[in-house]
C-alpha cells in the first residue's frame, strides 16, 4: 500500500553527514517502494542541492562505487521536491535563474513555511533530517 511521505532536510549537513546521508538513502528507498514523496529542503539543508558539496560528501563517505549522486539523481527522478527560494539565497548565495542548483529551477516547487504545513498535514509518514 503506497503511503504519503514527507521527508524534510533541515539541519546542517556538515554538522552530521552521516545522518544526512540515512535522510537520502531513506527518501530514495521510499521512491524506489512506489511511495509519494515529497521532498522538501529548507535551511541549511539546501546545500543538497549544491553539486559541489554532494561532491564533497561522496568524498568523505570514500565509497568505490558512487552513492550519494544516485541517492539524489533518484530523488529528482521520482519525488516531489519542494525547496526554500530564501533558503537557497541565504545558504547558497543563489538566485532562481542561475542554474547552480543540481536539479533544474523548474522541476522544483518553490515554497517556505505554507509549503511546509501543508506537505505536513497531508502526509502519512514524516521524516526530518
Amino acid at each position: 500500500m503506497s503511503k504519503r511521505v514527507f521527508v524534510k532536510f533541515v539541519s546542517e549537513p556538515k554538522n552530521d553527514s552521516l545522518k544526512t546521508v540515512v535522510g537520502l538513502a531513506c527518501a530514495a528507498r521510499a521512491v524506489a517502494d512506489g511511495h509519494d514523496v515529497n521532498v522538501f529542503f529548507a535551511a541549511s539543508g539546501v546545500r543538497l542541492l549544491d553539486g559541489a558539496y554532494l561532491d564533497e560528501l561522496e568524498q568523505e563517505f570514500g565509497s568505490e562505487t558512487p552513492m550519494i549522486r544516485p541517492m539524489m539523481e533518484a530523488l529528482i527522478a521520482g519525488a516531489t521536491l519542494h525547496c526554500s527560494f530564501a533558503s537557497v539565497k541565504a545558504v547558497l548565495g543563489h538566485s532562481e535563474g542561475d542554474g547552480a542548483l543540481v536539479v533544474a529551477d523548474d522541476q522544483i516547487t518553490w515554497s517556505g513555511p505554507p509549503g511546509v504545513i501543508a506537505l505536513a498535514t497531508d502526509s502519512d509518514v514524516q521524516l526530518v533530517y
